[in-house]
């Protein structure tokens, strides 16, 4: 594919002034020495080599540090996200931002623009500030109307980047699943996602730093002021007064406080945050995956498979859209039949947030029970129950959204990759490949304590149906037909199950 062979004059005009306007700001790593820098140094020396990690489970713990490292930041924030709502914690953490900028910090924001809608003024506003600088990856010509872009650019603009990572002066990284938004936070009232995040420091942090710079120069990111030259920027009082509107609703006190109180936090200023100290890869699809010119070799599921060979014991999988294809059962088929444990947990149709995508995944049940893999499927929290909560099982009306899977109790891999067509094909994606014992463990521990109380366990019956198991109150309830769905349900996803859809999962 010629790169946007024979579109239209916008997007002639955004090559040109994407090459007039770019320039390539310096790494942190590069920079005078900064406040993260210092405080990290004696842990570094010690564990020289080694890179330091600890997991963001709790989702007001994930949204402190950021603001944290914002807070904490003396020359730069590089920031990759695929959404970024115009909620509480979107607007706090643009505010945040703002106010880095305005003490002298460099800000680069790289934002896939599938998810921009309503942001335009926003991102135009804060782009005008001297120390932000604002990129959007595949953007659209139509503002407005987008849908009516996909008449003539679909296999671009069905191609986004999925990629996040919260980079502050070099020294400190977040990624994981999380995008931002208040019910990846556990700021939204009435539905949460239960997601995993990772917070680093130490080598690996200067492979995300390079990889942001290879997103951020790659053919597909354009300058905001480019995509939105017709969009005036409001004043920056305009845009503090809308923040300050939301900061000061009375639902966010609570969400304020617990974020101030929060433990991790005290923990990491005061340097008794206990990081386990280890090797850590980071993995990333090349970005010319966004164009479709991306070599087979390069996609993240080829890496992933690179680096962890074979599991010999155990492998353990989450993630909340799983539309594996003929080839991914094939590939659970082969490890089930060589290893003693193959565990999946993904999401029920009641507790998914994209009914389509389960529409996907109910054409290959069956088969991966016929090959031998345990099947969970998480269950929206009924009113009233009370579960344990352990990170990955929820403790409120949720879906699943962390995407993370382990192998023979020693390594575990935490980022943004989900085991459907999109993730492998369409989107870019990264993450962490972390050799530890402890978290891989963890993860055990989820499926063998936590799991079968939070979710249901696929079961074939005498006729080859599946049964869902569930287990409440001490006792086991067999259902015979998918919870939570109705008749209407029924009927319109196992239609859509049938439909050639895949590509679009």
């Amino acid at each position: 594919m010629k790169y946007l062979k024979g579109r239209s004059q916008f997007f002639t005009s955004l090559k040109k002034g994407r090459k007039r306007d770019r320039h390539v700001s310096g790494t942190a790593a590069d920079a005078l020495p900064t406040r993260m820098g210092n405080a990290f140094q004696p842990l570094l020396k010690i564990h020289e080599g080694k890179s330091g990690v600890a997991t963001l489970f709790n989702g007001r713990d994930a949204f402190a540090n950021r603001i944290l490292l914002t807070e904490a930041a003396d020359q730069s924030l590089d920031i990759r996200s695929y959404i970024w709502n115009r909620d509480m914690t979107g607007m706090m953490m643009f505010d945040a931002l703002y106010r880095a900028a305005e003490r002298g910090v460099q800000v680069r924001l790289l934002l896939d623009d599938n998810n921009t809608v309503g942001l335009d003024k926003i991102l135009a506003t804060l782009n005008a500030h001297r120390n932000i600088e604002i990129r959007l990856f595949n953007p659209f010509r139509m503002r407005k109307w987008r849908a009516l872009d996909y008449l003539y650019d679909f296999p671009r603009l069905n191609r986004r980047m999925h990629n996040k990572s919260f980079t502050a002066d070099g020294q400190a990284t977040i990624v994981g699943g999380r995008n931002i938004g208040d019910q990846y936070f556990g700021a939204a009232n009435d539905f949460q996602f239960v997601d995993l995040d990772v917070l680093v420091i130490g080598p690996v942090v200067d492979d995300v730093s390079d990889d942001f710079e290879r997103y951020w120069d790659s053919r597909s990111s354009y300058p905001v002021d480019i995509v939105l030259s017709a969009t005036k920027p409001a004043s920056f009082r305009q845009l503090s007064e809308s923040i300050r509107i939301i900061e000061n609703n009375p639902d966010s006190d609570e969400f304020v406080e617990a974020i101030r109180k929060s433990e991790f936090v005290h923990k990491l200023l005061n340097g008794k945050l206990p990081f386990e100290w280890t090797e850590i890869k980071m993995v990333s699809d090349d970005p010319g995956k966004g164009l479709g010119l991306a070599p087979e070799d390069a996609l993240l599921p080829q890496q992933l498979a690179n680096i962890l060979q074979h599991p010999e014991e155990e492998l353990l999988l989450v993630s909340p859209y799983l539309v594996p294809s003929g080839e991914g059962v094939k590939f659970f088929k082969e490890i089930a039949d060589q290893v003693k444990n193959v565990s999946i947990l993904t999401n029920a149709y009641e507790a998914t947030d994209v009914a389509v995508v389960h529409a996907g995944y109910i054409r290959y049940r069956k088969e991966l029970l016929k090959a031998g893999v345990n099947m969970f499927e998480l269950k929206r929290r009924r009113k009233g129950a009370k579960f344990k909560d352990r990170g990955l099982t929820g403790n409120a009306s949720a879906s699943l959204h962390a995407k993370t899977f382990s192998v023979d109790r020693s390594l575990i891999f935490i980022g943004s990759l989900n085991f459907d067509p999109r993730s492998a094909q369409y989107n870019t994606e990264m993450g962490f490949v972390i050799k530890s014992s402890k978290l891989a463990q963890q993860a055990s521990a989820v499926f063998e304590n936590d799991v079968p109380e939070s979710s249901y366990r696929l079961q074939l019956n005498e006729n080859n149906n599946i049964v869902w198991l569930e287990e409440r109150n001490g006792g086991k309830i067999y259902h015979h037909s998918e919870p939570g769905m109705n008749f209407l349900e029924r009927l319109g996803i196992g239609l859509l199950s049938k439909m050639p859809i895949m590509r679009l999962l």
